[in-house]
């Protein structure tokens, strides 16, 4: 029952691609303009009534849905083209964040010259990390991640200078750009009320990164890192200098975090080093996996599943984590190499490489009576 049901979802999915894949490159654009219209218009209180009746929808939609959502491309820029494993990519989103803070409040710079710092520490951050434990594979790489992610987080506590376990408060908003005001919302002015502005500005970010790594992951650079995720050895023989291309796929996901980190504590306000666990990679990582690793739209779809779902059970109040899980585990049942994965990466689950390079090659095929492959 459960195979057949996932059989009809897949060839139903198919079928979308297909039409999608044949759709001249006008009839796409208007669809493209017609989601960002989308998004622009989903604040609306009507919308929020049904998506997050126990919480206020502008608001959860910043966070965790816009966040989730942008980290989650991030991340997949690591873990679904470079088929990279990383458990730690909330040090690079706390990375963001303290920059915002300690730049704000003690040298009193202009947000978007945080901004672009942030996103230059970041990618700083990621080729320090990359360049010693890059050599590794595989779980030994999962682990020294997973340990940065706690040293960042440790240090944050330790360090008296930045706030130590209390943190920093006032952090500064982004300056107002205009007053400028259309159905009651003045998009452009940042405040401590309104969370649409802050909203609007995630979802000019979130653009412009699916651009940037649309483009990357259609040129050499995205050939470079498919051919490491599917093979390491075979792409290194055949002249892909793999260690550059994989501490480029860990610079430019940390950028995207830090990125992320700057526009979240502009925000909030006020962060401390708990704003940053672990759990919080884990949730991003498993955004991934659940709406396709590899596919930009599959990963969106994933991230606000998981953001929004917890939310929109919030009325079964104890119960809502239980509820939350089972949707999930309905999800990855029907739907194991995720609800929209790539032909490729669904191609590579159907070989048994489960969509995440060498780590992803001890699941099992999904083909009965083949044997699963093995990792290096």
């Amino acid at each position: 029952m459960v195979s057949r049901t996932r059989d009809q979802i897949g060839s139903g999915l198919d079928g979308v691609r297909g039409l999608w894949a044949r759709a001249p490159r006008s009839a796409r654009w208007v669809v493209y303009l017609a989601l960002v219209v989308g998004a622009v218009l989903l604040p609306s209180r009507s919308i929020g009534s049904f998506m997050t009746p126990e919480s206020d929808w502008p608001t959860v939609l910043f966070y965790p849905i816009g966040i989730y959502i942008l980290l989650a491309i991030g991340l997949n820029v690591v873990v679904g083209q470079a088929g990279l494993l990383d458990l730690g990519y909330v040090a690079f989103f706390a990375i963001g964040g303290y920059m915002m803070a300690v730049l704000g409040t003690k040298l009193h710079w202009d947000f978007w010259e945080i901004l672009l710092v942030g996103v230059l520490a970041s990618a700083l951050s990621g080729v320090v990390l990359g360049a010693p434990t890059l050599r590794l594979r595989g779980d030994y790489l999962a682990i020294v991640t997973l340990g940065f992610g706690e040293i960042v987080r440790k240090i944050a506590e330790n360090t008296d200078s930045i706030g130590g376990p209390r943190g920093i408060a006032g952090i500064p908003h982004p300056p107002t750009l205009s007053q400028f005001e259309i159905f009651g919302v003045r998009p452009l002015r940042y405040g401590v009320l309104d969370p649409r502005p802050y909203y609007y500005l995630l979802v000019a970010l979130i653009v412009v990164v699916i651009i940037f790594a649309k483009r990357l992951e259609n040129s050499r650079v995205g050939r470079a890192w498919a051919a490491i995720r599917e093979d390491e050895d075979a792409a290194e023989l055949m002249g892909v200098p793999t260690f550059r291309f994989k501490l480029a796929a860990f610079a430019i996901g940390a950028s995207i975090g830090g990125a992320t980190g700057v526009v979240w504590a502009g925000k909030v306000i006020s962060i401390i080093p708990a704003n940053f666990p672990f759990i919080l990679s884990a949730t991003i990582l498993a955004a991934v996996v659940l709406g396709g690793s590899g596919n930009i739209p599959g990963v969106m779809l994933g991230a606000f599943l998981i953001a929004w779902l917890p939310e929109r059970f919030r009325g079964l109040q104890d119960y809502r984590v239980l509820a939350f899980g089972a949707v999930l585990v309905l999800m990855m049942a029907l739907r194991p190499e995720g609800l929209l994965p790539s032909r490729r990466r669904k191609a590579e689950f159907a070989e048994g490489g489960g969509g995440m390079g060498s780590l992803g090659a001890e699941v099992g095929s999904a083909r009965a009576g083949e044997p699963a492959a093995v990792g290096q």
